[in-house]
This record gives C-alpha cells, sequence and structure tokens, in this order.
C-alpha cells in the first residue's frame, strides 16, 4: 500500500535486444576465393581439422594483405609445412588443394605445384645430390614444391646422399625465404625421426598437421564414392557386409591399413567379382551393371 506523500514508480523491465548478428564473410566478394576452396573440401570425406588449418591460412593470408594496405610494416609469413599421417589419408591432396588456394591468393609469383620423391633429389656421386636439390628447387621458386615420403631421405645409413640433400633443402630454405612453399610429408614415426637429422629442420616448418586415420563410418562413405566415380552403385543390402569388411581389414592390416587406398582396392575387386557374376548371364539390365551386391564383397 501505497502511504500519503509518497510517489510510487513502477519500474518497467527493459526489453532484451537480440545481439547483432555478425556478418556473414561468405556474402563478401573478397572471399569466393575461399568459397571455391571450400567446396572442394566438402567434397572430401572427414579431414576436419584439414577444413579449419585451410581457413585459417585463407584468413592469415588475406588480413595480412589489408595490413600492407594500410601502411603496417609486415614481414613475409614462412608457410613452409609438415604433414604427417598413415598411408591414404589424403596429405597428397590437400597439398594439392592449398597450392591451388594459394595461386589464387596471389602469395606465390607463379603458384605452380611440382610433386617429388627421394629419386628427384638424391643423386650417385658427390656433389650430385646437392645440385639436384637445387635445381628442383630453382624449378619450384614462386610455387610449391611437395616432397612425399620425406623420410625415405633419411635411409641408407651414413654413406647415403640422402643426408645431403636434407641439408641442402634446408640451406635453400634459408637463401630463399618467402620464395617458394616446401610441403614435406610422411608417416609420423619416420617423420619423427627425419626432424633429428638437421638441427635447422624442425625450426624451418612452422605449419605441422597430422591426418588422422578414417573410422569405418568414413571408409564406407569413401567406398560410395569411389564406387560412384566408377559409375557403380553399393546395394542397400550390402552395407553391412562392406562394414563389415571395412572393419575386419582395419584391424588385421593395424598400421599398415592404408585407409582409402585400401577401400579403392576394395571397389575394384568388388567390380571383378561383379563381373565374374553377370557373365552367367546373356541379357544385363544398366541396374545390374552398375550394382556391387554382398556377395562381391
Amino acid at each position: 500500500m501505497n502511504q500519503p506523500g509518497r510517489i510510487h514508480v513502477v519500474l518497467q523491465p527493459k526489453e532484451k535486444t537480440a545481439p547483432a548478428a555478425e556478418p556473414d564473410w561468405r556474402r563478401h566478394p573478397d572471399h569466393e576465393t575461399l568459397l571455391d576452396i571450400e567446396k572442394e573440401l566438402e567434397k572430401l570425406i572427414g579431414l576436419a581439422d584439414l577444413k579449419i588449418l585451410v581457413r585459417e591460412l585463407y584468413a592469415a593470408a588475406y588480413i595480412n594483405k589489408k595490413r600492407i594496405e594500410a601502411g603496417i610494416e609486415t614481414k613475409g609469413q614462412m608457410l613452409h609445412m609438415m604433414f604427417t599421417g598413415n598411408p591414404g589419408t589424403g596429405k597428397t591432396t590437400a597439398a594439392r588443394i592449398i597450392a591451388a588456394m594459394f595461386k589464387q591468393l596471389r602469395i606465390l609469383e607463379k603458384g605452380h605445384f611440382i610433386e617429388a620423391e627421394r629419386a628427384d633429389l638424391v643423386g650417385e656421386y658427390i656433389g650430385h645430390t646437392a645440385q639436384k636439390t637445387r635445381d628442383l628447387v630453382k624449378k619450384a621458386m614462386g610455387g610449391v614444391l611437395f616432397i612425399d615420403e620425406a623420410y625415405s631421405l633419411a635411409r641408407g645409413g651414413e654413406k647415403d646422399f640422402g643426408k645431403e640433400a636434407i641439408d641442402t633443402l634446408v640451406k635453400q630454405m634459408e637463401d630463399h625465404q618467402n620464395e617458394f612453399i616446401l610441403i614435406l610429408a610422411g608417416y609420423p614415426r619416420e617423420m619423427a625421426h627425419f626432424l633429428t637429422l638437421n638441427p635447422g629442420l624442425h625450426s624451418r616448418f612452422p605449419i605441422s598437421h597430422h591426418f588422422k586415420d578414417y573410422d569405418v563410418e568414413e571408409l564406407y562413405q569413401i567406398a560410395e564414392l569411389t564406387a560412384n566415380e566408377k559409375c557403380y552403385d553399393i546395394d542397400a543390402a550390402a552395407k553391412p557386409i562392406l562394414l563389415n569388411k571395412i572393419e575386419e581389414e582395419k584391424r588385421k592390416e593395424g598400421f599398415r591399413f592404408a585407409n582409402g587406398r585400401n577401400i579403392r582396392t576394395m571397389i575394384e575387386k568388388a567390380a571383378r567379382k561383379q563381373a565374374l557374376r553377370l557373365m552367367k548371364k546373356t541379357a544385363h539390365s544398366k541396374k545390374e551393371l552398375r550394382l556391387l551386391k554382398g556377395e562381391d564383397f
């Protein structure tokens, strides 16, 4: 009850205002490159961590460009990368996609992609390896040099010329900073040993990414995708059979299981079994010619 001489004020609760919506970068015309790259990435099964890394690399390059335009003194970023993971986990595919993005962003003068292996760097006599390695880096100038199974450079013992290739690569990275991007890839344990061969190696790779093995469900999705690329369909009734086969092979192979490569082999083998099965008939419908059944696996 109000007392005489007093004014009673009723405070109305403030209406809650919704926070301002964050602008959607996807609608910005500057980011069409990232949209194109992410469309490519969406075609890949799994690799969630890689998709985050690619977006971070794009954002860093974009903002770095804006800093330069704003007159902020900006040093070139070292973008050399180390990819580790078991076979068939997408390391080479990722390297190609990242190289394509850097080309579109004009981070590198040319943006071409060179894929190399031990034989492209290691020579047959003293001095030959250093020259081969320097020549390869020269070809990669303004682009991306990708060396798969880089740990193979560490094989052969003390008298092997692989160590010379590693030392030459380190020197080239020092002499030509920001003029090319080197991406090394290989299996986790072997690459850990590889990094111990030269004290300057580890610090030369500010970006390191590990590619996880695919789980059974992701591998089945890869199987469907692989089959479709080859104009086959996997029968719905065959799914549990194929899932069990993938799980069994993954367990049996252990660290030797080659992820996507094993799946491609499974589909190719199933296609051969299907061909034998269909040979027993004289007429075939289009559906039959496309369908892979449980018995084919």
